[in-house]
């Protein structure tokens, strides 16, 4: 059997001090100087934010930048009444994600079309654009 001893890495089931995994198998120390005990809660949206199944309230800090819209969204709020735990729980999530991103490129389209359209009236506010200007 040959001596494998110089290749780094090898027996990590040794010694645990030359193991790199070994900080993270440690219990966490508790950290002094935070002012609060739980961070401050973020104010509910005007939406609907999904909390996944047998969580009371929502968690104190949570993303708002995407709100649920459209068979997206509706495909989240079906994805979120079903345990974590189960595998459809995941797949409507990933279709939700595919299917947000269809949406959003329709709608795209749509507004180039339109922007395109009105281009003379200034239609490329729609976006949230300039309107290009001519250099002469």
């Amino acid at each position: 059997m040959a001596d494998h001893t110089e290749i780094p890495g090898w027996g990590v089931d040794g010694d645990p001090r030359k193991r790199p995994g070994v900080p993270m198998l440690l219990k966490p120390r508790v950290r002094e100087g935070a002012h609060w005990r739980e961070p401050e809660r973020q104010r509910p949206p005007d939406f609907p934010v999904f909390k996944r199944k047998g969580l009371e309230e929502l968690t104190p800090t949570f993303g708002t930048a995407v709100p649920p819209r459209g068979l997206s969204g509706v495909l989240r709020q079906v994805a979120y009444d079903i345990p974590e735990d189960r595998v459809r729980h995941v797949l409507l999530l990933l279709l939700s994600d595919q299917v947000d991103v269809l949406e959003s490129r329709l709608f795209d389209r749509s507004v180039d079309v339109l922007s395109r359209v009105l281009g003379v009236v200034g239609g490329s506010r729609l976006r949230g654009r300039r309107a290009p200007t001519r250099e002469k």
